[in-house]
């Protein structure tokens, strides 16, 4: 049975990574000219800029994608365990390094915050595990057809609501921690979540888990080799990857049944089911213009947005720097309330700053540096205007950057602003979706199926289950099963392992 799945980001690669695994013929097709989608690497004047996630954990996910097609990860990238995993400055100085395993944790707490917060440690990091093993199974890497299905599992409902997961984040953490600095180091993971940690449920502290406690990773030659690996298992897999290649519109059949897509060529693709993996606004107007939107996405809470100042640098970085660095402001809960709740800038901003090239100096030249600047902003519904903001913007990171021992001699550079995610099809000019209220979660989150065309499914951080890197590798693996269901008769090849020459 032949699928067609639209973007070569994460989401899109997995999905087929786990259909050529199950019989299917598949075709890729991404309008840029290689695998990434909003990873894309971005190449000027000697530096590689990946202009998408910076990190990468839960590398199992990738395993299980590119075993589904008949690869071994180990044999499409190398990748090695950052630790620290993070760097995290405060307004007063002070530095706390999250590091990899409980009793290196647990001493640096006990060096940086004192001996009751670090006892606290251990029992914390198993409180997160129990988090993961529950809702893994149950609440992310699920399928949901009605709200009726959280009650399919109630046992791990009841568990979920025992360890707190109804509870909001930023109270549970000040329940285990007295110093005020672990409070943000280990709320802060709800931004991804697009809330306040103070209303984010205490259930996304498993994002926590993923980075803190499982750890966070870095491939052999910079992120890009991310999508890179799993586009080369979908071929090796035997599927088709289509780059350069745009879609203008959904083929239907006489049934009202996706068919396959037409291009911007006007050359047609038939196929017996579509994988949309656009943010679903940009899927509905461009795509299904005659359907009214679901709900959930015409009507949704959208998560704030970001800026990232792509920066290749002359010199190095100054000691102590690490690969990942969170700088946090002075302010907090204001921060919070002016992003999300006003629209406005954060006062006294919390930034991440990535320097890829202390783990990998090929991705500029000899002495020179990438830098990954981020900035939470909102999105546009907010009061900015982006048109008058960009340059004061810059210029406010180049001073940050500069009061914080980072090279400052630009050489070249690439500054995103949410017009730039506008542009790029992503609404409301965030890229991250829809944010994870309650309302807007599992089963009330836009479906990753569309009922009213057969044949039609959705992947990618728009639908279930959500944001990030770990979660978009699910939805992938989620919609390749909703195509599994609908085109059952598809043959699975002889399963074999492909291994990379030496």
């Amino acid at each position: 049975m032949r699928v067609i799945v639209i973007g070569a980001g994460l989401a899109g690669l997995s999905t087929a990574c786990h259909l050529v695994g199950s019989g299917h013929e598949v075709t890729v097709v991404e309008r840029q000219d290689g695998p990434g989608g909003r990873g894309i690497r971005r190449t000027q004047d000697g530096f590689a800029f990946d202009t998408g996630p910076t990190v990468l954990t839960m590398p199992g996910l990738l395993a299980d994608a590119a075993a589904a097609a008949g690869s071994r990860l180990a044999d499409l990238i190398h990748l090695e365990r950052l630790d620290p995993a993070y760097r995290a400055v405060y307004a007063d100085g002070s530095e706390i390094r999250v590091r990899h395993g409980i009793e290196a944790m647990r001493d640096e707490i006990a060096a940086t915050c004192g001996p009751d917060d670090a006892s606290a440690f251990p029992r914390f990091a198993e409180w997160l595990r129990r988090l993961h093993d529950v809702e893994m199974p149950h609440f992310i890497d699920a399928q949901f057809d009605s709200p009726l299905d959280l009650l399919r599992s109630p046992v791990a409902a009841a568990t979920l609501t025992r360890l707190g997961g109804f509870r909001r984040l930023g109270p549970v953490i000040r329940s285990w921690f007295r110093d005020e600095r672990l409070h943000r180091l280990f709320s802060f993971q709800a931004l991804y979540a697009g809330l306040p940690p103070d209303r984010a449920l205490a259930l996304y502290a498993v994002i926590t888990y993923m980075d803190s406690i499982e750890g966070v990773w870095f491939p052999a030659g910079g992120m890009g080799q991310v999508p890179a690996a799993l586009a080369a298992a979908a071929e090796r897999g035997g599927a088709e990857l289509r780059y350069d290649t745009s879609v203008r519109r959904l083929i239907r059949d006489a049934n009202g049944a996706a068919a396959g897509v037409e291009l911007d060529s006007a050359e047609r693709l038939r196929a017996e089911a579509v994988v949309c993996t656009l943010d679903p606004p940009t899927a509905y107007r461009l795509l299904l213009p005659e359907l009214r939107p679901p709900r959930a996405v015409r009507g949704g809470r959208y998560s704030p947005s970001a800026v990232v100042w792509h920066v290749g640098a002359r010199g190095e970085p100054g000691p102590g720097i690490g690969h990942h660095n969170i700088h946090f402001g002075t302010e907090w809960s204001s921060a919070f309330r002016a992003l999300v709740d006003d629209g406005r800038l954060m006062p006294s901003p919390s930034r991440l700053v990535t320097v890829p090239t202390l783990s990998e100096p090929q991705l500029a030249p000899a002495g020179h540096s990438v830098l990954y600047v981020l900035e939470p902003v909102p999105n546009l519904t907010g009061t900015v205007d982006w048109r008058r903001e960009r340059e004061p913007m810059r210029e406010r990171l180049a001073i940050f950057l500069a009061q914080n021992g980072y090279p400052t001699d630009v050489v070249t550079e690439h500054l995103v602003t949410p017009l730039d995610w506008a542009r790029d099809g992503m609404h409301l000019g965030t890229p991250f979706a829809l944010s994870h209220t309650f309302g807007q979660t599992g089963p009330f989150r836009p479906s990753n199926l569309e009922r009213r065309v057969p044949g039609l499914v959705f992947a990618g951080s728009g639908t279930v289950p959500g944001v990030g890197v770990p979660i978009v590798l699910i939805s992938g693996k989620l919609a390749a099963a909703r195509v599994r269901a609908y085109l059952p008769d598809a043959t699975p090849p002889p399963r074999r392992t492909v291994r990379a020459p030496l």
